[in-house]
Formats: structure tokens, C-alpha cells, sequence
């Protein structure tokens, strides 16, 4: 929040990395601090910008499922006990703002959110595993219900050795596409498109890529590449970026009702009403 705040109050257009902050509450200050100045808020979620994943948001923009009604998304990495122990903040709730979650997960809570739509309802479980000396989960499953009445599930985890590669998978009465990382394991439609062929091929499962599954360092740079494209048109242009600061935000809410739940062992509505603290915070 600091150096974002700072930047828009001296007219600098401001990209932030995700999350955009840990509370709802920093994130507003950033949001609400851009706004004031009339700078550009972007919000850095490269994962909307994968070409198979924007084809599977075309699909759902355009129909092609039906009725949306199950959408999951998987993220079974692996992090050693050094990744934790290699930075002070790492683990911590008043730093890293949460787990496998808010740290691992985040981006494939916004991809969900930006298919299948705003969430509404949403009931969670976490615990710590496999790490020590963390305050952080490394292992949570949550469920969720979104807006157009579709449920979900949404599992993130640092502590699955060797490290899975992230999994969306988006169900409908018509039609059932799968993504793991970047490639296809299926998209099948029962209305047929004369495209379907061609972007089985495209996205044919292919890639030995692990992502980020065991490694950060393996994160491609592609996806951050093109946000950081359209964030340069979306100034030229005087236009909003693809992901701004209310976007970026809506991943931050969903994993604290998340958090929220998993402290309170009840279903949590949305939006919140104020930012959740973690039990051992009076």
C-alpha cells in the first residue's frame, strides 16, 4: 500500500503485483488513492492473459456451455521448508497475508472468479502440514457458490511433493473444458464448432513446463509481458486496464471469506463486511 499510495499521489500510474494487498481495507486505500490522483490502477494477474485460457473465457462469454454449473480449480505445488526459511516475511500473516492461498493460489482464485463469475457464499478448511515455523496454511480446500448459482471448489496447497501442475476445470449442461497449466486435457461441446478441432491442436497437452508447481523460478514471464502490454495501451489509450484495482481486489475478498470460514468453522457471505483477523489477533 505504501509505495502504491505514494507513487498515485505523485501522478505516477501504478502497477501491483499480486495481491494487490493482504486486507480489504489497504486494498481500498490504493484503489481510492488512484482514483483521486487520476492515475491507472493495474493489478498484476497474468494468468487472464494465457491464450487458452481466453479461449475458455470466450466459450463461457459466448454460451457455449449451457447452464455454468460446476467450476473447480486445483493448485498442488511444492515448497520446501528453505523457501520459508529463506525470508523473514514469508509465512507470516502480517506480511505474506496468508498461505498457499493468497501467495500460491491467487491466481487461479481470479481466473475462477473471472469465468464463473462473482462469488456469494463461500465455506473453507485449512491447516498447516508439512512446514514449520509458519503461521500460514500449506493445505486448504474451500467450496464456494457463485452468483448465477454454479458451486465450485478451489484447492491450494505448497505441501504435495513432486508439485502438480495448476488445474481449471469448468463444467456446464452442454459442455466440459479442462486446463492444466496451459495446455487442453478437454474441451468438448455438444453444440460443435467448426474451431474445436484447431484448438484441441493448438493447446494439445503437450508442454513439460512445470510452472511454478516446485520451482518460482519457473514462472514464464509471457503472462506478465502481455498484462504489462495492456497496461501501456490502457494508458496511451486513456482507457481501464484489463485487471484494475477493484479486479485485483476481488481475488483478496474471496480468500479471506475463505480465511474467515476456516477460523470460524461457519459459511461465509459476500461481500465482507470488514476485514477478517486471524484467532490469535485480538
Amino acid at each position: 500500500m505504501e509505495p502504491a499510495v505514494a507513487a498515485a499521489n505523485a501522478g505516477k500510474h501504478v502497477a501491483v503485483e499480486k495481491p494487490l494487498e493482504i486486507t480489504l481495507k489497504r486494498c481500498d486505500r490504493i484503489i481510492d488513492a488512484c482514483e483521486k490522483n487520476g492515475v491507472k490502477l493495474c493489478t498484476i494477474l497474468p494468468s487472464r492473459f494465457s491464450a487458452v485460457n481466453k479461449e475458455l473465457k470466450s466459450a463461457i462469454d459466448t454460451g457455449r456451455f449451457g447452464t455454468l454449473t460446476l467450476g473447480d480449480t486445483y493448485v498442488k505445488w511444492w515448497r520446501t521448508q528453505d523457501y520459508y526459511d529463506s525470508g523473514g516475511w514469508r509465512g507470516t500473516w502480517d506480511m505474506d497475508g496468508g498461505g498457499a492461498y493468497m501467495n500460491q493460489a491467487i491466481h487461479q482464485v481470479d481466473l475462477l472468479s473471472w469465468m464463473m463469475g462473482d462469488v456469494v457464499e463461500v465455506t473453507g478448511m485449512t491447516t498447516t502440514i508439512a512446514h514449520k515455523r509458519i503461521e500460514v496454511e500449506d493445505v486448504g480446500v474451500a467450496t464456494l457458490r457463485f452468483a448465477n448459482g454454479a458451486v465450485g471448489v478451489i484447492e491450494a496447497t505448497t505441501s504435495v511433493w513432486p508439485g502438480l501442475q495448476k488445474k481449471t476445470e469448468i463444467h456446464g449442461t452442454q459442455g466440459t473444458v479442462i486446463v492444466e497449466q496451459d495446455s487442453l486435457l478437454q474441451w468438448e461441446f455438444e453444440k460443435k464448432n467448426r474451431r474445436d478441432a484447431a484448438i484441441r491442436r493448438r493447446f494439445a497437452a503437450e508442454s513439460a513446463t512445470s510452472g511454478g508447481a516446485a520451482d518460482p523460478k519457473a514462472i514464464s514471464f509471457q503472462g506478465h509481458k502481455d498484462q504489462l502490454r495492456d497496461f501501456v495501451n490502457a494508458i496511451r489509450n486513456d482507457q481501464s486496464p484489463m485487471i484494475d484495482g477493484v479486479e485485483g481486489r476481488r481475488s483478496v475478498e474471496i480468500i479471506l471469506a475463505i480465511y474467515q470460514s476456516a477460523w470460524t468453522g461457519k459459511t461465509v457471505r459476500l461481500p465482507l463486511k470488514r476485514d477478517p483477523k486471524p484467532p490469535r489477533i485480538s
